[in-house]
């Protein structure tokens, strides 16, 4: 059963996630990727991938899917800057 944290942190996920979208979007559609920076999502991707690591030691679903599909995401935006550099 899921606690009343644990639907926090799925809000919470949904909302931080969900926020990252029309960033990936905008990349994809315009194949613009002039002003992303690559080092920040480097290192924000690094952050995610430690993050979904700490999620799976809590066992936290929350924490997992967030951070499993934030990673995909910021991964999509590196390969874009890459490819359209």
């Amino acid at each position: 059963m899921i606690d009343a944290y644990e639907i926090i942190g799925l809000v919470a996920a949904v909302l931080t996630t969900t926020a990252f979208v029309p960033q990936v979007v905008k990349a994809w559609k315009s194949k613009n990727t002039e002003s992303l920076s690559l080092p920040m999502f480097i290192i924000f991707f690094v952050g995610i991938i430690l993050w979904l690591l700490y999620g799976i030691h809590l066992n936290s679903f929350a924490m997992i899917l967030a951070n499993t599909i934030t990673a995909f995401l910021a991964l999509i935006l590196i390969i874009l800057k890459l490819k359209y550099k």
